[in-house]
């Protein structure tokens, strides 16, 4: 077979260092999603969603069959971290935690999770970040150490 076919649709969920709400100005958090999903798209990797609320964020991606997921991640994390010192100097301190939760989805389910991130406000009136990500994690089968996810 001559051509090379992949379709990989990705939830990626990472928070702020320490879960810290750097990001609580809704517009700042509405262009934050922005430039995320442009980088998504410059790593051939294009978003279908990104969102969250102050203290983390959902994205929905298409994997490019040439890319690694750790190395999306990595770029999508220094790119937007340093867009955000630049564009809010009062986020000097701005982090992305250092890791990351990565949840594959079938095509099937890609309008269902894009409409859980969309809903990100209303989801976290009754839901911590933590609680959200375990969730995640017990529905994924992921074994998991509290004292590794956090930081």
């Amino acid at each position: 077979m001559p051509q090379s076919l992949s379709q990989n649709y990705v939830h990626l969920v990472f928070s702020t260092k320490d879960r810290k709400s750097f990001l609580q100005d809704t517009e700042l958090q509405k262009r934050v999603h922005a430039y995320v999903a442009g980088t998504c798209k410059n790593l051939d990797s294009p978003a279908i969603i990104v969102g969250g609320i102050a203290d983390h964020v959902h994205i929905l991606l298409q994997l490019a069959r040439t890319k690694a997921l750790s190395d999306v991640v990595r770029d999508i994390k220094r790119e937007s971290t340093k867009w955000i010192r630049e564009e809010a100097p009062r986020l000097s301190e701005f982090h992305w935690q250092s890791g990351y939760g990565a949840f594959s989805v079938s095509h099937s389910l890609v309008d269902t999770v894009a409409h859980y991130i969309r809903n990100q406000a209303e989801h976290h009136q009754k839901m911590s970040f933590q609680d959200e990500f375990r969730k995640l994690l017990k529905k994924s089968g992921l074994q998991w150490d509290e004292r590794y996810v956090w930081d």
